[in-house]
């Protein structure tokens, strides 16, 4: 059977959602729902205990501590992870994942499908071993065999792209990781802190797992185009902005004819 593991920090909202989701219609499906909570100061533990998941609090995150944990408290031999913001929608999610994982017994992982670039490996036929970053596990919407993880726990010490580590690792194991056409949701607004934590993070990830390095030109460069099309986009905006007003001023003379 599956477990189904989620990361969440105070996003209450979104997890009561997905764990509706999870419940009235996968129920079936899945053996056990646990939240991995990094100290939110919501309701998510209330929310957790009402649909009659787990809940497993932790104080010190990083991505691949925090996968761990997921692996580590899993009861089921294929564990799911979700982000709180992501949800399912095919009806035969899990059903397409344990059918894989049952009919291969060197499966690693299994990538589900939620974006253009998803669809267009999948549908190519990219497998990791050729595009590891858009091919290989993400952690929101991936599924992976937790005797696997026994001997390869996640690495606690990258910055970030612990999903995408752990996909090379394995498939230099010999181990396989492939694509399911299981489809989910990914819906998530970030603030720009978040957005500026996860930029920091990328650096440093791209930096340790595909030795993305960067200098003081390529710095440079960042700035001096990001202010370009910072200063472009304001422009435009501003265009559209008056060329809305200038529509409904006319409109206020020169109506359509009413149906």
């Amino acid at each position: 059977m599956i477990s189904v593991v989620i990361r969440n920090k105070n996003e209450s909202e979104a997890l009561s959602f997905l764990l509706k989701n999870l419940t009235e219609r996968y129920s079936d499906d899945i053996e056990e729902i646990l939240v991995i909570d990094n100290l939110s100061i919501d309701n998510s533990k209330e929310v957790t205990e009402k649909y009659g998941g787990r809940f497993v609090t932790i104080t010190n995150f990083s991505f691949g501590g925090s996968a761990n944990v997921c692996a580590r408290e899993a009861k089921g031999p294929i564990v799911v992870i979700f982000s709180a913001h992501s949800y399912p929608v095919s009806h035969d999610f899990f059903k397409l994942i344990q059918k894989k994982f049952d009919g291969n017994t060197n499966l690693a992982g299994l990538r589900c499908l939620h974006s253009p670039n998803d669809y267009k490996n999948f549908i190519n036929k990219i497998p990791a071993t050729i595009d590891p970053n858009k091919s290989g596990l993400i952690f929101s919407g991936s599924a992976f065999n937790k005797k696997v993880w026994e001997k390869y726990a996640f690495r606690e010490e990258v910055a970030t792209f612990e999903d995408k580590e752990w996909t090379t690792r394995v498939l230099k194991a010999g181990y396989d990781i492939d694509f399911v056409p299981s489809i989910f949701s990914y819906d998530v607004k970030r603030s720009r802190k978040q957005l500026f934590f996860r930029f920091k993070n990328d650096v440093v990830g791209n930096y340790q797992l595909w030795h993305e390095d960067i200098n003081l030109v390529t710095v440079i460069k960042g700035l001096v185009f990001g202010f370009f099309y910072l200063v472009k986009n304001t422009l435009i905006d501003f265009w559209y902005l008056v060329l809305r007003f200038l529509y409904q001023v006319q409109f206020l003379f020169i109506k359509p004819r009413k149906f």
